[in-house]
This record gives C-alpha cells, structure tokens and sequence, in this order.
C-alpha cells in the first residue's frame, strides 16, 4: 500500500477552511463536554449519573442516526448543516444562560446534553458524507485520520480553555463560548460553494423508504457488516475511557477540573500523534492489525488507570489513548467510507454512528453500573480483559474490503422497454432474466448468483431467488421483486462498477446465441 502525506488533503482549499472551522466549533463542543462532566459532579457524586453525561451524548445518535442519515442523502447537506448548527447555536446559548443564574439541576442538564446530542446527530452522517467532495479517493483517508486529528486538537485545546475559563469565569462560561463556536461553522458553511452533484430525474424517496433503503444496503454489505462487528467491539470496551474519566480524575486522582482538562488534552496531543504515526503504520500493518493494535494500546491504558494512581502516568496513559483511539477509529472509519457508494453513503455512515454511540452509550452505562457496585478500578480491569479477549473474537470480520471495489454507479442496464406512460408509483415489479447454463458451469454460476443477490438486494430487491426448470436442466429463472416502477427505475441508477463485474461473468457462462431474456412483470393496476 503507498503511503499519502497526511497533510495532503490541506491542498484542497474548501477541505482546509471547512476543517479549521470544524476544529474552532470542535473545541466548543469540548468545552462544553468537559463543563457538562464537571458540573454534573458538582451536582451529584453519583458514579452513575456522572457516566449518564456521556451516554446522553451519544443516545441522540443512537437513535437518530438513521433518519438524520436518510435526511442527508435525501436533502441538501450543506442547508441542512447550516440549520442545524444555527440550531445548536441556540440550544448552547440557553444552558450557558441557565447555569450562569443559577437554575441548573443534574436532570436538566441531561436534557440539554441529549439535545445538543441530537443537534450532533444531525450533522454528523451529513458532514461525514461531505468529506469525499472535498478530496481526491487516494487521500480520503488522510482527511478522515485529519478529520479525527480535528477533533482531538480541539480535545487538547477545549479543556485546558474550559479549565481557565470556569476558574476565571464560573461554569456557565465554557458553554457560553460553545453556542459562539457553532457560529464559526455557519460562516464556513455559508463560504463553501461545493460541486454541482449528478441530479436524478426520478423523485426523491421519501424518509420512510430512504431509511428502510439504507438498512437494507447495510444488511447486504458485506465490507460494512465487517467495519460493524470490529467497530462495536473496539467502541464497546474504549466507552469506560471516556465514560469514567471525569470520576477518575476527581475521585481515584484526587484532582480538579484543571486535572481533568490536561487528561483530555493529553488525549488530544496523543490523537495528533496518533494522526501522524497512522501514515507509517497503516500501510505496513494493514487496518485489521492497525486496529487489533489500537485495542491493545486501549487496554493497556484503561488497566494503567486501575492499578496506578499517579495523576503523571495518567497524562502518560491518556496520550497513548489519543494515539490508540486514532489508530482504530480512522481506520474504521475509512473502511466504513469505502464500503458506500454516493447514494446510500449518509445512511451507510449513520449505521456506523449509531453502532459507534450505541455500543459508547451502552458501554458507558454498563461501565458506571460496574463502578457504583465493584468500584472504579475492578470496572477499567473488566474493561482491559474483555477488550483483549474481543481481539481473537472479531478477527474473521476483514476490514477495508471495500477499498478495491469500484462502487460508482455503471448506468451500463439499457432502459427497459415498457409502455410510456407507465406510472411511476405503479408495483410491485417482478423482473424475470432466463439464463441457459452448461451442467459443468453450474457451481461457478451459482457461486456468482450468491454474490449477485445481494447486490440486488443492496440496490432495492425486497425479494430473490434461482429457479431451475424441471422440464429443462440448465434452464435458470433468476428473479427478483421491487416496491414499485420507480424503485426499479431507481436501481438501474444504482447498479454499481462492481456490479457490473459480477453480471459480465455470469453473462460469459451464458450458452445460446442470443443474450439472457429480460422481463418485467407488474401487478394488475388497481380498478
């Protein structure tokens, strides 16, 4: 694999202005991370309403990833970015207003981290799809590691400026600074005049079937499945990191919140490196490995924390959480990037979001529940184990399987020959294509039909299946239904490059003259 710069994505310039805005509002949001945790144990020493900060953070995501991924791919992403961080913006400036008269409660501020969550939920699958606009494919995964590195600069710069800031200007300031930082993201967003995009002369699919559409393509991905099953077993163990941290600071570390603040910086100081090592690692190591090390790396710090109660060998263990954290999330990340086409890329990502704070909102709930009932330390020692014994476990899932793949739509299928005025909404459709196969080529053609099922499916099939005519061997029926005519005009848009390599090797197995016989059958029209 070659290596690419890891600044090489700074080239393109709406890449370079979009990500120092996303930095400056990314250090908002860690601002306002690190005051929430902190004031929430002002309010409450509960071990586990200190961990509910962070699952309240990531729950919005859990449970809005797929419709705000669906809105992504069905919307314009930079108009819906643009609401939403106005939004946010709002949202930020009525906490900030709330602590500072005095009228915060441990309840309330978990509603405003849910809804700030859910603003973050809305922009994340958006922003996520955007990054392949901005640079070429043999440097997306240097934005992606940069897009990462953003967001732990502003890890290492956010804390440290909440820590002065609520020293020199009480608790409500960091969140204050927050609903300003949304603004910077408003004005870059407003700069950016992005690329014109292919427009379809079909009508956009509602929200309901975007969604249903999204599950399905991720259901029959076999390089996404993969990125999730390694995904939820990294994200599951790393949660009692980030879900324990403000307590361990406070209670096993005996610190402040200045301490917090340097555990978190050094996290982001670790991410930076992490960011720059990636580009030496990766290529020699491959992602599977990248990641199992960036799992171990996790381990080790979380039984640093458990054994060690030394506020320096935690600044030691939080940069190598920064550096181990970047390994695994970049590279799965950009796994999860290259097993997507344009069409369904928002919704692919929001599965992988809503995997990422599911198994962080559930882990950081299961972490706390450990904590209050064993005791911090047997919770980060519990955690170590099981990321360990989770290595072994996953390694059958691949990463990167998507990397060769080209998933670009072909738009090699001819229009189907039907009536003209066929209405679009007219269904369901059933297509019906007759293949005459040697005795001999039947493995080799049922092997391929395997693969080419689930690239129907990926594209909108509800239902398949391979039929053998008794009356005939070697006559295969292959046939599959879609919603409706609109849905089958919609995936003739979709059939991808790779796609296409598929069905020219069952072409090739084909006997007879003429070409496989196509036929679309539809169901009676209403009377």
């Amino acid at each position: 694999m070659k290596s690419v710069s890891p600044w090489a994505p700074f080239r393109q310039r709406a890449f370079a202005v979009l990500w120092i805005a996303t930095v400056v509002s990314n250090t908002g949001t860690a601002m306002h991370s690190l005051g929430s945790g902190w004031l929430m144990t002002t309010l409450t020493p509960d071990p586990l309403m200190v961990a509910l900060v962070q699952a309240a953070t990531m729950g919005p995501l859990l449970l809005l990833a797929l419709p705000s991924g669906a809105l992504a791919d069905i919307l314009n992403r930079q108009r819906l970015l643009l609401t939403v961080n106005g939004l946010m913006a709002l949202a930020a400036a009525t906490l900030a207003g709330l602590v500072a008269l005095g009228w915060m409660s441990a309840t309330l501020l978990l509603f405003f981290v849910f809804l700030l969550g859910t603003g973050a939920a809305f922009i994340a699958p958006a922003w996520q799809a955007i990054v392949p606009q901005l640079v070429p494919r043999e440097t997306l995964g240097a934005a992606i590691a940069l897009n990462s590195t953003g967001i732990n600069v502003a890890r290492a710069i956010g804390p440290a400026l909440a820590g002065v800031l609520i020293v020199g200007g009480g608790l409500a300031a960091p969140f204050f600074v927050n609903s300003l930082s949304f603004l910077v993201i408003v004005a870059a967003l407003l700069w950016w005049r992005p690329a014109a995009q292919p427009a379809s002369a079909l009508p956009v699919e509602g929200l309901g079937e975007a969604i249903v559409n999204g599950l399905r393509y991720a259901l029959h991905s076999a390089p996404l499945r993969a990125t999730l099953v390694r995904g939820a077993a990294f994200f599951l163990f790393a949660s009692a990191y980030w879900g324990l941290l403000p307590l361990i600071a406070r209670t096993s570390l005996g610190g402040s919140a200045q301490l917090y603040g340097v555990l978190l910086g050094c996290v982001g100081v670790g991410a930076v490196l992490g960011a720059v090592l990636l580009s030496w690692v990766k290529p020699r190591l491959g992602a599977d490995r990248t990641v199992a090390l960036g799992t171990l790396g996790t381990a080790l710090v979380l039984a640093v924390f458990s054994l060690i109660a030394n506020p320096y060998a935690g600044a030691l263990a939080s940069l190598l959480a920064g550096v181990s954290w970047i390994f695994a999330l970049s590279s799965l990340q950009l796994s999860a990037q290259t097993a997507l086409p344009n069409w369904v890329r928002a919704r692919g990502l929001s599965v992988f979001m809503m995997v990422f704070a599911g198994s962080m909102a559930l882990g950081s709930t299961l972490w706390g529940l450990i904590a209050a009932q064993l005791g911090i330390d047997a919770a980060l020692l519990i955690a170590a184990g099981s990321a360990l014994v989770a290595i072994p476990l996953t390694w059958p899932a691949k990463l990167g399987q998507g990397e060769g793949l080209d998933l670009a739509p072909s738009m090699h299928w001819p229009a189907p020959l039907v009536l003209a005025d066929l209405p679009q909404e007219r269904g369901p459709v059933m297509t019906t294509i007759e293949y005459r196969i040697d005795p001999a080529d039947v493995p080799a053609f049922l092997t391929l039909m395997r693969e080419q099922a689930q690239a129907r499916r990926r594209s909108g099939a509800v239902q398949w299946w391979i039929m053998e005519d008794a009356a005939a061997p070697g006559h295969y029926v292959e046939t599959f239904v879609e919603g409706s005519w609109v849905a089958h005009l919609r995936h003739h848009e979709r059939v991808a490059g790779a796609d296409r390599v598929i069905q020219e090797q069952i072409r090739a197995l084909h006997r007879g003259d003429a070409p496989p016989l196509v036929r679309h059958l539809l169901a009676p029209p209403v009377v």
